[in-house]
């Protein structure tokens, strides 16, 4: 199959979005973005593995009744992602820290960011993109941690992104992950995105004609994808793993809306 993604058009100015409204005069997001035709392969039934490709997909039921209650997803859902991120990982430790539901909007409107809409849920994202930078995932360790003397005592973390269907399968617009093995540093680009508090970086991600696109068909709400976000490990294992919601061109114009969670987890190596 082929379909359009979001890269960022090459610029030496720093990218930034906003995740609530901006000051007056600042547009939503800076950067030019091109949507590109890229095959994306169903991975459906093909091996792949968290350390190789960067993601994996798992058979994973849950108890939630109801990921719209936080209370249930934060007492219920995080031990259950704990236990597969550990299972994925083989780490030793693993400590989940926010977790975001978005909705595909109903009148399908372009896929951007997916900025927060009034209901509380967010949009589908459209930008390709990943979670964390060298330097972001180096200073999320310190937040997650309770203590520095226990940050201090790490030698090897990764986190990884567990995204799952919460509203039946996926039709309209699957999440597509690259490849982390033909990802290069130069296609990689650090940006801004800023929140009421305080401001985050994650990569955004420039066209290269080598990156192996992915996405698992029809993902339901049994299945969880992980993937991975960031690795301390310098080499051989995959590090990063961009990501963005993608027009599957074969959806019918009355596809039900996609609804999602996704959730960041720390997973601490011994």
């Amino acid at each position: 199959m082929e379909a359009g993604l979001n890269y960022l058009r090459p610029t030496a100015l720093r990218p930034y979005s906003y995740a609530f409204t901006p000051p007056p005069g600042l547009p939503w997001e800076s950067g030019e973005y091109e949507r590109i035709a890229m095959p994306i392969a169903d991975a459906r039934g093909r091996p792949t593995h968290i350390e190789r490709e960067g993601f994996e997909l798992r058979e994973a039921p849950t108890a939630v009744a109801d990921f719209l209650d936080d209370a249930e997803v934060r007492a219920v859902y995080y031990p259950e992602l704990a236990a597969l991120a550990l299972a994925v990982t083989g780490g030793a430790r693993a400590h989940v820290f926010d977790h975001l539901v978005r909705q595909r909007e109903p009148e399908r409107t372009a896929l951007n960011f997916g900025r927060g809409k009034t209901d509380g849920k967010a949009a589908a994202n459209g930008r390709i993109h990943n979670d964390y930078t060298e330097e972001s995932g180096r200073r999320r360790l310190a937040l997650v941690l309770a203590s520095a003397a226990e940050a201090a005592a790490v030698r090897r973390y990764c986190i990884v992104n567990i995204w799952r269907s919460i509203a039946g399968p996926v039709l309209d617009t699957p999440l597509a992950v690259c490849d982390a093995r033909t990802v290069m540093a130069r296609d990689l680009v650090n940006a801004e995105v800023r929140y009421p508090k305080r401001t985050g970086e994650i990569y955004l991600a420039t066209h290269a004609a080598t990156h192996r696109w992915s996405y698992f068909s029809r993902m339901d709400r049994h299945e969880a994808l992980v993937f991975k976000q960031y690795d301390a490990q310098l080499g051989g294992v995959a590090r990063f793993t961009p990501h963005a919601a993608f027009d599957h061109p074969l959806a019918s114009a009355d596809a039900p809306l996609r609804e999602s969670i996704e959730a960041r987890c720390l997973v601490v190596f011994e």
